[in-house]
């Protein structure tokens, strides 16, 4: 980088900040703070405990946010008159310095962006993850289980917590499928746009002949969203089935009949759960990821006129990312362009970049 392609990206970050300021306007959120301050001085206002929790959830959003907009503008104003000073002195060796800061500065404007973005309805609850392996067989059963793991370690990295829902294993590797809810601040709204189908190229390691093998797996997320969301849900669209619970650490399993499988009849969604005991609380649960994902069905036919993955084939067409082990080693999203040859530690659960370029494409 030089001093021009510097002053290029100094400018096009100022326009950015300049243009977050007018959006999230700081001094009024400012204002909102010192108002929130004064009513929690009042007894009374922690009578009402609903009220007090969602101020308090306003009050901490907003403290986030005009924290991340502060550091940015600081940072990008200590920027700005440095580069003037070592410039006006000739300083080459602190130039290259400053130059190589770049980076940061970027990767701290692009999560205010995306913190700003994720201002949708419901961004800022759990996601409900559910995965399925395509067509395949064994390979695509051992690629869905790759994802799993590749969410798994995602999660552990931005410290989310993970409740598993629902979890079968393959006959011979991986999984026929897996169910969980990823917790945690902003969880949905950096993963919704993992919905669709992901798409892996390899040498297979269950091909004695080490031939190339292309496999896919569906990812559905939708919002963890509270009881009384307004969802119509009508008994006789329902077919609900009872099995035994499988997979590892149950110690009810192949005794009682307690999972849940609930299939609403009207848009063929299916949803399972078999975590608890009690086959009525799996009954709960298996309704509220319903409720969910016909909440994310809805959004998706207003926002974005397609159809849910349930009715989408799992296969050629319908892919969002690509994930090439071999003849080369490259993950490329198709809808943002974005693309690093760093798979190991895409699949190790690195995935923030392949997240954020969607959010910005989209934003």
């Amino acid at each position: 980088m030089d001093s021009y392609q510097y002053s290029e990206l100094i400018k096009e970050l100022s326009s950015k900040v300049e243009n977050i300021a007018k959006i999230i306007k700081p001094q009024e959120l400012r204002h909102e703070l010192e108002e929130i301050a004064a009513q929690e001085l009042n007894p009374k206002f922690w009578e009402d405990a609903k009220r007090a929790g969602e101020v308090g959830k306003l009050k901490r959003k907003n403290e986030r946010l005009l924290e991340a907009f502060s550091k940015a503008e600081g940072m990008l104003k200590d920027c700005k008159e440095l580069f003037a000073l070592l410039e006006s002195e000739s300083d080459e060796a602190a130039l290259a310095e400053l130059f190589a800061q770049a980076p940061e500065l970027e990767s701290t404007i692009t999560a205010l962006e995306i913190q700003v973005m994720l201002s949708a309805p419901n961004d800022n609850v759990n996601a409900i993850v559910t995965i399925q392996p395509g067509a395949g067989g064994t390979e695509s059963q051992d690629w869905a289980s790759m994802l799993y793991r590749m969410y798994l370690r995602y999660a552990e990295r931005r410290g989310y917590k993970i409740e598993l829902l629902d979890y079968q294993d393959g006959e011979e590797a991986g999984i026929k499928g897996v169910a969980f809810i990823i917790k945690g601040e902003n969880a949905y709204g950096y993963l919704k746009g993992e919905n669709g189908v992901h798409r892996l190229v390899r040498i297979s390691p269950f091909d004695a002949n080490a031939k190339r093998h292309t496999s896919f797996s569906s990812v559905q997320v939708s919002p963890e969203l509270d009881d009384d969301i307004d969802i119509i849900i009508e008994e006789k669209d329902l077919r609900i089935d009872t099995y035994r619970a499988s997979g590892a650490g149950g110690q009810h399993v192949n005794k009682t009949e307690s999972a849940i499988r609930i299939t609403h009849l009207p848009s063929g969604i299916v949803v399972q759960c078999q975590n608890d005991r009690s086959q009525h609380k799996n009954k709960a649960t298996a309704l509220k990821m319903l409720k969910s994902k016909l909440y994310e069905l809805e959004r998706q036919k207003q926002q974005e006129g397609i159809a849910t993955q349930e009715k989408s084939e799992i296969g050629w067409g319908h892919q969002i990312r690509s994930y090439v082990l071999a003849p080369y080693q490259q993950v490329k999203d198709l809808r943002s362009g974005y693309a690093t040859s760093d798979t190991s530690g895409v699949l190790d659960g690195d995935i923030d970049k392949l997240i954020e370029s969607v959010l910005v494409q989209r934003g």
